[in-house]
């Protein structure tokens, strides 16, 4: 296979670092949620899926595990955790106990991710040997043929970087007002489906490299069901409206507003499926929604505002500097409070999905 370079240079969107109030490792019970979810599909996929008995599996020790996008956990501990006890119960179920590997797990993020509280908080009765790995997973991060199993969760929803056009003041697509493609012009959501595009084709063909042949990679992320739009008020306008307001009240420059958007897409299902199938280095084994309880509840206020802070309190820091987010989530936070459209778990849209690829031979 042809080692496909790219000229990606991505930009970094780190989770709020450390285990202080508004950290990723405090406020992401929804992500842990998923992974939790996910828990019983990874072990049926790893039974029925898994060869074990392909000469790339036996020949090759330890069992190397890959979860791109980590952060700073502890979700990244307990999706690991499953993926290798998932792979203990194979060789067990196959009268293989005296030949069950070591492991090796590569923990992925940025490399402004705080690596320190990651490793700070390893579990220490963990089976596996910790690697750190920093870099864009948009481009190569491991040798040809060196990983068994790729794990992703919610992380390529996430763009490389923000599409150029929708910051060109001459360009259709400038996004002015807005600071996302959801309810926007039908030319901010086009750039933003073309960079999710180019974006998820250099992922697969870098993993495609990186797997093991019939190497496994399980990806968890927010979709749409196909033909879904969006119509009405949603987090990131609100976010926008308490952008602008502080803009007109001089407390930020609105050419930094209107020059700020969020490096965040959600596909659709059938967009996931084409671009894998255009890629066609992998085969979707399954791909189905999964059950998350707090899709069907009414989250706190609370929740919301902290879980949000943690994701993307990182992305608008480096856009217009620390000192204007307190402000800005207190009154995004008061903004949510008087929408009840926001709090309604039924006008959400989004589905978690669970798709298990698994790398063809060449």
């Amino acid at each position: 296979m042809e080692d496909k370079k790219t000229n990606i240079l991505p930009e970094s969107y780190p989770m709020t670092g450390g285990n202080g109030p508004h950290s990723y490792a405090q406020n992401s019970c929804y992500q842990k949620g998923v992974v939790d979810a996910a828990k019983e599909i990874i072990n049926e996929a790893i039974a029925k899926k898994l060869d074990i008995e392909n000469l790339s599996f036996v020949s090759l020790n330890p069992f190397r595990i890959a979860d791109l996008g980590c952060s700073v956990g502890p979700n990244t501990f307990i999706a690991v955790q499953n993926i290798l006890e998932a792979v203990e119960l194979k060789y067990q179920a196959q009268g293989l106990n005296s030949c069950i590997p070591e492991f090796q797990v590569f923990f992925n993020d940025h490399i402004t991710n705080d690596f320190n509280t990651l490793f700070a908080s390893l579990p220490p009765d963990r089976k596996y040997f910790a690697v750190a790995v920093p870099g864009s997973f948009y481009g190569r991060l491991f040798p040809k043929a060196s990983l068994h199993f790729v794990h992703s969760s919610y992380a390529i929803s996430w763009l490389s970087k923000i599409p150029k056009e929708v910051v060109d003041i001459n360009s259709p697509a400038w996004n002015k007002e807005r600071i996302h493609y959801i309810n926007a012009t039908k030319e901010v959501g086009e750039a933003y489906s073309a960079q999710y595009a180019k974006d998820m084709e250099s992922f697969l063909s870098a993993r495609a490299q990186e797997l093991v042949c019939e190497g496994l990679m399980a990806l968890l992320i927010a979709t749409i069901p196909n033909g879904t739009t969006y119509s009405t008020v949603n987090m990131f306008d609100l976010l926008a409206y308490c952008l602008r307001e502080m803009a007109n009240m001089g407390l930020v420059s609105e050419a930094k507003v209107d020059s700020f958007n969020l490096p965040l897409y959600i596909p659709s299902h059938k967009e996931l499926e084409t671009v894998v199938e255009r890629n066609g280095y992998f085969s979707i084994e399954r791909m189905e929604p999964l059950s998350h309880p707090m899709r069907q509840t009414t989250l706190s206020l609370q929740t919301i505002m902290l879980s949000l802070r943690a994701a993307l309190g990182g992305v608008i820091e480096e856009h217009f500097g620390s000192e204007i987010i307190d402000e800005v989530f207190d009154r995004f936070t008061n903004k949510v409070a008087e929408s009840s459209f926001i709090l309604n778990p039924e006008n959400r849209k989004e589905i978690d999905l669970f798709i298990l690829l698994k790398r063809k031979s060449d």
